[in-house]
């Protein structure tokens, strides 16, 4: 089946947004039924034969989401987190599923404190209960059209049949190769022969196809009875039945904490978008249990100041967002947290009072060396704790993302994670439940302390904006860790202020600053560290330097720089357009 890649170029494509022909960056996907992009070829074929088959934009999206954790298994786990946001047409209502997992009723921080010396070792204790199989279940039982088999079969069958390994998840194997041999069954599934897969092999995982299996064939028994009680079989299966109690067997064997009450009691939960305003765009994120709020506070910080006169990737310019991501992510240290938990004060994170505070304090001349204090609110406690420093950053812990609109214009955004090198397989599953533990801290006070029932704070944070005043619609993400939102935040601009089309916008060098606690176990910083792809012209480097930045070329077209994926719905002209990112597996399709 023929898909259209229509060149974009000046003067043909009228006012599309996303289609502007602005960056001169080849083709950009365009068509008039349905797009998906995401971080891997095979998940964004997944969620177009269910697009195809008349699923919506649920369906699909929930089945790119399980494929990735079947061929992006090195930084996705089907018994991970799923973030997921979902604006249905009909309504224009945005919602939030958490699809995060929560820690153990035994857990407690202190325990670290007292046996790890306040570190969080990789293994069975970081685990906490997994969410994503939850998320995407409550996502289809709420919005979905079709059953969990029908949106399993293609992660089942590239579990169990294989899939020719790429060079970057061959490239994952080899630089964790150390930690995979640790445990005996995330050696067996990830160094078949005794070593890292190379570059073509096919990779199978059979027990995970079989758990997956097991899921279909308890919601089949139970669809009788209608698609929603087979869902809830679906998921009583991974929750309440034989896969929980083969994970909670081993726990209880191998000292981890995770019991049948803790799996029994979780479900899923939605959680109320946070929307921020920033020139003719709304941008939705979650909420501080996530570092999605952090895109809306830089946004507000720059919400006075005319980025595009300083022109696109200048000194001045990358000085500017930099100085309002570490302002930002201070802030995002000092008060995020679980707010079951926290009382985190949203309201005035994303206040105008409060950001044109924070404006005030960069320095058009001079980076501010470290982190900067975070902004003072009365009433709450000012935390500012910076890890231990460290002297690289190293490749991050990772994520994916799908985004997703179908042929109603229904929109879905997603950003499934969670390594399988940093805890145990569980024998028989081929699954890690999730150790996303790793970005809790054990300090005293912190907002995101260990607790029972608690998340962690997480850094997978899918996003839709709505662009030219609701014209358009576009879902954004991308993997990164700590990375995300900045990339999110510079692809967002690329679009929405300096007109480029959607594929220039993504393709653009980025920057990262690393001038904050790394969100991810030990929480290492790295101060005023600022990392630029190569392709940035020397006349900004220098500019950069002079201003006193550290800074740290990235190579052309580095995974580091995050790999972000995107669709834009124009609603006027009932053009979608889609562009997925070369710095990985990434892949946009639709027609």
């Amino acid at each position: 089946m023929a898909m259209s890649a229509i060149p974009a170029m000046p003067g043909t494509s009228g006012n599309v947004i996303g289609l502007k022909g602005i960056g001169g960056h080849g083709n950009v996907l365009t068509g008039s039924r349905h797009m998906v992009s995401s971080c891997h070829f095979a998940a964004s074929h997944a969620a177009f034969l269910i697009l195809e088959a008349g699923g919506n934009a649920v369906d699909a999206g929930v089945a790119a989401g399980l494929a990735l954790g079947v061929t992006q298994c090195d930084l996705v786990n089907v018994a991970g987190v799923a973030p997921i946001m979902i604006r249905m047409a009909k309504t224009g209502e945005v919602v939030t599923i958490d699809g995060l997992g929560v820690w153990p009723m035994q857990a407690s921080s202190e325990y670290f404190r007292r046996n790890h010396g306040g570190k969080i070792p990789e293994g069975l204790k970081r685990c906490v209960v997994p969410g994503a199989p939850s998320g995407w279940i409550t996502a289809l039982e709420t919005y979905g059209t079709m059953s969990f088999g029908d949106v399993a079969s293609a992660a089942i069958r590239l579990a169990h049949d294989g899939f020719p390994a790429d060079p970057r998840f061959v490239e994952t194997i080899v630089v964790n190769e150390k930690k995979y041999r640790r445990f005996a069954e995330n050696t067996r599934i990830f160094l078949p022969n005794g070593k890292p897969p190379t570059p073509g092999d096919m990779f199978r995982q059979v027990d995970l196809a079989r758990s997956l299996q097991y899921m279909v064939d308890e919601e089949k028994a139970a669809a009788q009875k209608g698609r929603k009680a087979g869902l809830a079989a679906a998921h009583a299966a991974f929750y309440q039945r034989d896969l929980a109690r083969t994970i909670t067997d081993y726990h209880a064997k191998n000292g981890g904490w995770l019991t049948m009450q803790d799996m029994g009691l979780f479900k899923a939960r939605f959680e109320k978008p946070v929307r921020v305003r920033y020139r003719d765009m709304d941008v939705y994120t979650c909420g501080p249990w996530s570092q999605g709020p952090a895109l809306g506070m830089i946004l507000k910080i720059l919400a006075k100041d005319d980025v595009a006169a300083l022109g696109h990737n200048s000194a001045a310019y990358i000085h500017l967002l930099t100085e309002a991501i570490k302002l930002a992510f201070a802030d995002r240290e000092a008060y995020f947290g679980d707010p079951r938990f926290v009382d985190v004060p949203l309201e005035t994170l994303l206040s105008e009072t409060f950001a044109a505070a924070r404006r005030s304090k960069i320095d058009p001349k001079k980076s501010y060396p470290e982190m900067p204090p975070a902004g003072v609110i009365p009433g709450y406690p000012r935390l500012h704790a910076p890890g231990p420093k460290g002297d690289e950053p190293p490749l991050s812990p990772d994520t994916a993302y799908v985004a997703v609109i179908d042929r109603d214009g229904n929109t879905f955004s997603a950003t499934p994670s969670d390594s399988s090198y940093d805890a145990e397989v569980v024998p028989g599953t081929g699954m890690v439940p999730s150790g996303r533990g790793s970005q809790s801290w054990t300090v005293a006070g912190h907002p995101s302390e260990i607790a029972p029932f608690k998340r962690p704070r997480l850094t997978p944070n899918p996003a839709i904006a709505l662009l030219g005043d609701g014209q358009a619609v576009m879902p954004f993400g991308t993997p990164g860790g700590d990375v995300q939102s900045q990339a999110m935040l510079q692809v967002l601009l690329n679009v929405g202020v300096f007109g480029m089309d959607l594929r220039a916008a993504i393709e653009a060098p980025r920057f990262s600053s690393y001038s904050y606690p790394s969100s991810f176990e030990p929480h290492e910083y790295y101060p005023n560290r600022l990392s630029v792809e190569a392709r940035v012209p020397a006349e900004t480097m220098r500019g950069l330097e002079a201003l006193g930045h550290d800074l740290a070329p990235w190579p052309d077209w580095t995974r580091q720089a995050g790999s972000v994926c995107s669709v834009i719905h124009d609603v006027k002209h009932g053009v979608k357009t889609a562009a997925a990112d070369p710095r990985r597996a990434s892949y946009a399709c639709g027609w």
